[in-house]
């Protein structure tokens, strides 16, 4: 487990977020290959929930011959900070996003390349020199860092690759040395597309998802900001805001007793097969539990489901991300009373979205969104 920065909030009092109730997410997204114009994307089925992001490809060698070439799925990025909270699925191996992989209908292992960097250098072999792991969030890293000698300590503060965290968990005051750099990794893998032939290809993760314990963007029964961010960023419509506000009005204290999940996929980062986009594209969002309200940005989206929408394109050319916002209410515990259900609601989609003939509206994903009130 990451120690302090990870450590899970628990619900205190029912008031709007504040910043330290928020716990930030990173956004993955999908395979790249190493560019080639002879292998085309023919399919891309994409499921988005909060639980799991499952995506099956479909790619086809045009060629008469053989072709091996690098597949790599990029972790998202991860950084290190006095105030950072990552909500990593997986805090025990290098591994924290619970990435699996089959190609041609076989499990297969990748390698995993990391690097760490501090200030924008490159100080993995110092780490390794010290026997200090690139993995900034494992235990291992911090019992390794305590071991170190004094000096190397002093000249790491000096340089940004650390820093003293000093807090009391109840049994005294602690200063721990502390990462402050940041780790890219890399799962690849060497591939053979064989002749005229259609691979498939699944990968399957945990997202890292961004949460808040409460509603950020409406309190005392009316919107605030970041209301005109959200609104761009997962397209609300008018049953999502009469949604909210419904929730809000129930409440005499006049906010939501909703907590904010963001789940993120940069959809933008392939585009190295031939042609450079998609056969068909079919996206699937869960939002998990028919008392949730989800909103994000599509076009063409339908309910499929008591939880499920769902939005096709052919020739898709990726050009946004994708951004997933889901409310959840509050348990019994969490509010200290319980609330009439909201009941069901209608799909986050309106009349107002982009015409047939455009992507997805979502505009990119920043690195890690913060939830603010």
């Amino acid at each position: 487990m990451l120690r302090r920065c990870l450590l899970a909030l628990p619900f205190a009092l029912p008031l709007p977020a504040a910043a330290n109730d928020s716990v930030a997410g990173l956004g993955a997204g999908g395979v790249i290959l190493g560019r080639t114009d002879a292998i085309e994307m023919q399919r891309e089925d994409l499921s988005i929930s909060m639980d799991e992001v499952a995506v099956d490809y479909e790619f086809k060698n045009n060629k008469s011959e053989d072709i091996q070439t690098i597949v790599a799925f990029p972790m998202p990025d991860l950084d290190m900070g006095p105030y950072s909270m990552p909500n990593l699925p997986d805090t025990e191996s290098d591994n924290f996003l619970d990435f699996t992989v089959r190609f041609d209908g076989k499990d297969i292992r990748p390698e995993l390349e990391q690097r760490a960097f501090a200030v924008g250098v490159d100080i993995t072999a110092e780490l390794a020199a010290q026997g200090i792991p690139a993995a900034p969030y494992l235990d291992d890293t911090y019992d390794r860092l305590a071991a170190i000698p004094q000096a190397v300590a002093d000249d790491w503060i000096d340089r940004g690759l650390i820093f003293i965290d000093r807090y009391d968990d109840g049994g005294g005051w602690k200063d721990v040395r502390t990462p402050l750099w940041s780790l890219k990794s890399t799962y690849w893998w060497k591939a053979t597309f064989p002749a005229n032939r259609t691979i498939k290809v699944s990968h399957r993760y945990k997202p890292s998802v961004a949460s808040s314990v409460a509603v950020s963007f409406y309190a005392d029964k009316a919107f605030r900001e970041p209301y005109d961010d959200y609104k761009s960023r997962f397209c609300f419509d008018q049953s999502f805001e009469t949604a909210v506000k419904k929730a809000g009005n129930a409440n005499p204290d006049g906010y939501p007793e909703y907590s904010e999940n963001i789940v993120q996929y940069v959809l933008t980062s392939g585009g190295n097969w031939a042609t450079g986009t998609i056969g068909a594209f079919r996206l699937t969002i869960d939002k998990g539990d028919p008392r949730n309200i989800v909103s994000f940005c599509g076009t063409g989206v339908r309910k499929t489901g008591p939880t499920t929408f769902e939005m096709s394109a052919t020739d898709f050319s990726p050009s946004n991300d994708i951004e997933v916002l889901i409310l959840q209410p509050w348990s019994e515990e969490e509010r200290g009373a319980s609330i009439e259900p909201l009941g069901e609601q209608a799909p986050p989609k309106s009349e107002a979205q982009p015409p047939a003939s455009e992507p997805p509206a979502a505009p990119a994903a920043p690195a890690a969104p913060a939830v603010q009130p």
